[in-house]
């Protein structure tokens, strides 16, 4: 996929729901009480040229998520840095879900979801709409 000339391929945002997995385990369980999962909604930046999910250092804090080491990152702008990476990050987008590890951004306001999080919940972005979709509405396909 070519570059545009602001070096961004396809961004648009999206709302989605994030949780603390171990929380969302311990719900379904039966062993805490669900409205204490710690959760929540924030705007996200799909970005095709993005490889991982990308969190918020607040938004981690908030969720009390484990740290899982540390990631080499690449920025656009060829810049290199060394990030947090925590686990147990619970995704909802567009009705479908997964558990993710994200890098942790500090001065970032939104999520980054980048292809990891698109392929696992199998969902396709359409550039001309900016809108992501899912592949098949009836359920996520793997390629086997």
């Amino acid at each position: 996929m070519e570059r545009r000339k602001n070096g961004k391929m396809g961004r648009f945002k999206v709302d989605l729901e994030l949780a603390n997995y171990a929380d969302v385990h311990l719900a379904q369980a039966g062993l805490l009480d669900p409205v204490k999962v710690r959760r929540v909604r924030i705007p996200g930046v799909v970005d095709s040229g993005a490889t991982r999910l990308v969190l918020p250092k607040s938004v981690v804090a908030q969720l009390g998520l484990p740290s899982a080491g540390k990631v080499g990152v690449r920025y656009a702008d060829q810049r290199t840095s060394i990030r947090n990476k925590v686990k147990d990050v619970w995704l909802k987008l567009l009705g479908r879900e997964g558990t993710f590890t994200a890098m942790v951004e500090p001065k970032r306001k939104d999520a980054l979801i980048g292809a990891i999080v698109m392929e696992d919940l199998d969902l396709v972005i359409d550039c001309t709409t900016q809108k992501l979709h899912p592949r098949d509405p009836r359920w996520v396909i793997s390629e086997v």
